[in-house]
């Protein structure tokens, strides 16, 4: 029975004029794919724009497989004009290889920029913007491409290990949104990547982090840079210290003094120009939790002003610095960007933009259902907008122009209102309750391991 009219018949043609982009009628506000991409050199069945929302739509399902995309465009295909196709793989990805890693890029830019733009009265510290900052490590397909670009940790057996990168990201304490990232192989430090990301910050910046970042030199060139730094005091920064005075309880100015070790990436004549002294505050607190060890920490900062910024909202703003590890966590696992699937290095940079991009998206949702309903976004599920967006994006690719707002409202409110319960000081352990299977490890290559065939003769296995 054919649909000639009604409101199912106008979602139908809007579906079939639309093509595979159903992500485009929630992100297409803030992503224009159509002018990003130049027109294709000729007629293709995968166009650039239509590549970019199949990978974009590729990234945000639950299996994460080209060869789910490909169903899904061959659905497009069929119920659009009864076309056929190939169901391999391989147009798809070759077409994947000839997106412009350059264009992902400027699209990255431009969504976490218009995101954080549009962030009417975003939260501040102190009238500051807070920006944090923490590295993480992937992983990705054992190919010899791979190996090469990211090679695996030498305490790992070759043909026993996978591809690992070092990833350092700049996040926004507002509202979570992942400004810039650098990366490298397991070899390159995280401070060093962190330095690839100092042209992210703007004067009048505070930047949030943990003692992993902590030295004297990145301290004195920031704030040349206006950038002011809260962080926990590196655990070997007690020698060199000169206290000034003391500004109150468990508040204090001191002078690290500069040592006569040059850092290998700093040159002669800039080292030379850092002062001997730098003039930084140490703020003691005790963290304090009921069925929690006490611990104290040291908090370093170049906010010297006790008056303007008392050295009591220091502690509630480094507890904030956890949110970052919950930011890497959501595009990690709930994205699934903690094992990449790439073959190659450059398919594997164009993944990882892409997946920032779909992170950036989801927080503009969480976003404008945050604004919408008059919570704070903090209380808004990140996985629970993923999973809102895989149900309505095909409702609102077939939904008619004059009724698309309303659904979209209606979607903004349905994630606004299951919010995430507000558990504080709740034990969180980093820790797993269920077993995985008792399956022999692979400790050798696969052409030399020797299989048992009984489980219960594994733990015997050498």
């Amino acid at each position: 029975m054919g649909m000639k009219s009604g409101r199912l018949a106008a979602g139908a043609r809007a579906l079939a004029g639309k093509g595979v982009e159903e992500y485009a009628g929630v992100f297409g506000p803030w992503l224009d794919a159509d002018a990003l991409f130049a027109p294709p050199d000729r007629r293709r069945l995968f166009t650039p724009p239509r590549v970019f929302w199949l990978f974009l739509a590729q990234v945000l399902s639950a299996d994460g497989s080209c060869r789910e995309a490909v169903q899904k465009f061959l659905a497009w295909l069929a119920f659009s004009g009864g076309r056929e196709a190939s169901s391999n793989t391989c147009a798809y990805c070759s077409a994947r290889q000839r997106l412009p890693v350059d264009r992902l890029r400027r699209a990255q830019g431009k969504v976490a920029g218009k995101v954080e733009a549009s962030a009417s009265l975003p939260w501040r510290w102190h009238g500051r913007p807070v920006k944090v900052v923490d590295g993480s490590g992937l992983s990705m397909p054992d190919t010899p491409e791979n190996q090469k670009e990211y090679p695996q940790s030498k305490g790992r057996k070759k043909g026993c290990g996978f591809p690992e990168m070092r990833v350092v990201a700049l996040f926004s304490l507002a509202t979570g949104v992942l400004l810039q990232y650098s990366k490298g192989s397991r070899k390159v430090a995280e401070r060093t990547l962190f330095r690839l990301l100092w042209g992210a910050l703007e004067a009048g910046d505070v930047l949030l982090a943990d003692r992993g970042f902590c030295s004297l030199a990145d301290y004195h060139l920031l704030l040349q840079r206006g950038v002011d730094l809260v962080m926990r005091l590196h655990q070997r920064r007690a020698a060199g210290v000169r206290m000034v005075n003391k500004l109150g309880r468990g508040d204090t100015l001191v002078e690290w003094t500069k040592s006569k070790v040059r850092p290998r990436w700093l040159a002669p004549k800039r080292w030379a120009a850092i002062p001997s002294v730098v003039r930084v505050r140490h703020i003691t607190f005790s963290v304090d939790i009921k069925g929690f060890r006490t611990s104290r920490i040291t908090v370093a900062t170049t906010l010297l002003d006790p008056r303007k910024f008392p050295a009591s909202h220091f502690a509630d703003l480094y507890r904030r610095r956890w949110a970052v590890e919950l930011y890497f966590r959501d595009i990690k696992i709930s994205l699934g960007m903690d094992i990449l699937r790439c073959q190659t290095p450059e398919m594997i940079e164009k993944e990882l933009i892409m997946h920032v991009i779909a992170y950036n998206l989801i927080r503009a949702t969480m976003l404008q259902a945050a604004v919408a309903e008059g919570r704070d976004i903090a209380r808004i599920s990140f996985k629970g907008t993923c999973q809102a967006m895989r149900e309505w994006a095909p409702v609102l690719a077939i939904v008619p122009d004059d009724e698309r707002q309303g659904t979209l409202d209606a979607m903004l409110k349905a994630i606004a209102r299951a919010p995430l319960p507000f558990r504080p000081n709740r034990s969180e352990p980093r820790a797993r309750k269920r077993r995985p299977k008792n399956y022999q490890l692979l400790n050798k290559p696969r052409r030399e391991f020797k299989e048992y065939p009984h489980r219960s003769r594994y733990a015997k296995a050498s």
